[in-house]
């Protein structure tokens, strides 16, 4: 991921009403949700939701796929991650974090170092 990727996902983020409904998302997982659900749970009417929707997908953070008469929006995954690495592997030192791929696991291991010094207030 370049960096004028990383602008556009975080440019769709950088609004409350497409985070809480992309960290919705998140929690439907792999199946995603349909727009529907997505508008009762976060009581956003559906039209506004449908334009917070389309910002995410046009930068690529979600999908849709039609099923039945509903639309289902989910996730983009590969795409999170991708973010999440550049995150880690661009913006932060060995010694604050670091991110690697687990085979045995199956699955990219994210740590963060204890700095607990630094985050007191």
């Amino acid at each position: 991921m370049d960096i004028q990727d990383a602008l556009t996902v975080f440019d769709a983020l950088s609004q409350e009403t497409r985070l809480k409904a992309f960290r919705l998302l998140v929690e439907f997982g792999m199946e995603g949700a349909p727009a529907g659900v997505l508008s009762e749970k976060l009581g956003v009417p559906h039209n506004t939701l449908s334009f917070h929707l389309s910002h995410m997908a046009n930068a690529g953070l979600i999908t849709s796929r039609k099923q039945g008469r509903s639309v289902i929006y989910t996730v983009d995954f590969c795409l999170f991650q991708d973010v999440l690495r550049f995150m880690i592997e661009d913006c932060c030192t060995s010694e604050t974090a670091s991110i690697r791929d687990s085979k045995s696991q199956n699955c990219t291991l994210i740590e963060l170092k204890n700095l607990s010094d630094c985050c007191k207030k």
